[in-house]
């Protein structure tokens, strides 16, 4: 599988400052684009990758805000580290509610903002492992059957045998053999990693 490289986005509609930071950032090694408002970086295609948005505060027409609002809103998750020269309480408030990794004002200091944009890096990651380890999981239960599922779903309640067999109508033998295919295709060693699995996904008992 091809991993696709982190990259840095930085918006800010002043050119000065938006050269100095891709300059910066480039410098440590990270790949960097620079867009001049926050409507030409939704214009951009998604990036498949990790990434870190670098994005000023306070723009004409969307602000770095509104951005972070349109992103949440399309289910673009992406971290970000805000920049601002007229930062206020409020607004670091309502940006750090909105899972802004950090908020810094002009002039940034230079190791501060490297900082944060390796922590913004990180977190998205890791949030990606964590997507993808969910996406995974729901794969498996996709492979189960109807009656499995259902099986599945009493499994990790602590029902025993006996019970799932009486709720479902079936023989204790055939919820066994059930129960063992649904370990076999969630890979779950034990009924704690089982409950484990379904936690992660919402197991839910179709409706007969």
């Amino acid at each position: 599988m091809t991993t696709v490289p982190p990259l840095v986005f930085v918006v800010d509609d002043d050119p000065s400052v938006r050269k100095s930071l891709t300059r910066l950032i480039g410098s440590a090694g990270h790949a960097v684009e620079a867009f001049a408002s926050a409507r030409e970086f939704l214009a951009r295609e998604r990036y498949p990758g990790p990434g870190c948005l670098v994005l000023d505060v306070r723009m004409p027409g969307l602000t770095g805000l509104d951005l972070q609002e349109a992103l949440a809103g399309a289910g673009r998750r992406m971290s970000i580290v805000f920049v601002t020269g007229h930062g206020d309480v409020p607004m670091s408030v309502k940006a750090m509610k909105g899972g802004a990794v950090d908020f810094l004002t002009k002039p940034v200091d230079e190791k501060d903002l490297m900082a944060a944009i390796q922590r913004c890096v990180a977190r998205d990651m890791r949030d990606r492992g964590a997507e993808a380890r969910v996406t995974e999981i729901r794969e498996r239960v996709q492979m189960l059957t109807p009656r499995e599922t259902e099986v599945f779903a009493l499994v990790v309640t602590g029902m025993l045998n006996k019970q799932i067999a009486f709720d479902l109508g079936i023989s204790e033998k055939t919820v066994k053999v059930h129960r063992a295919r649904v370990m076999e295709k969630m890979r779950a060693g034990s009924v704690a990693e089982l409950v484990r699995l379904a936690d992660r996904v919402g197991v839910i008992v179709p409706k007969s």
